[in-house]
């Protein structure tokens, strides 16, 4: 049995859509928000690399280096911010990121 398109499209969408149910299902604890936003990304990038594979096509890997450089510097960022939030107010909980100012 060889390994499909479809079987690529299926599995990036149920990885997508764990990604949604973790974003709708937790939106307080903002570690597992960002970890949601970065198997969404997977999924998206997985989608690229099959299409590129199946297509011949390297615009679609080309793709997937930007959405990892884009990925990575987000998660940076992210999780800067969170360390500036647990040092000021002890807690990593989205409804505490109002009381950031400055």
């Amino acid at each position: 049995m060889s390994v499909s398109l479809v079987h690529y499209l299926i599995l990036g969408a149920i990885l997508f859509s764990i990604a949604v149910m973790g974003i709708f299902l937790n939106r307080r604890n903002l570690i597992v928000l960002l970890m949601a936003i970065e198997l969404m990304l997977l999924a998206i990038n997985l989608n690229f690399i099959a299409f590129s594979h199946y297509l011949g096509d390297a615009a679609g890997q080309i793709f997937v280096f930007f959405i990892l450089t884009i990925a990575a510097s987000e998660t940076a960022i992210g999780l800067g911010i969170l360390v500036i939030l647990f040092r000021k107010i002890h807690s990593v909980g989205a409804d505490d990121m109002d009381r950031l100012k400055g």
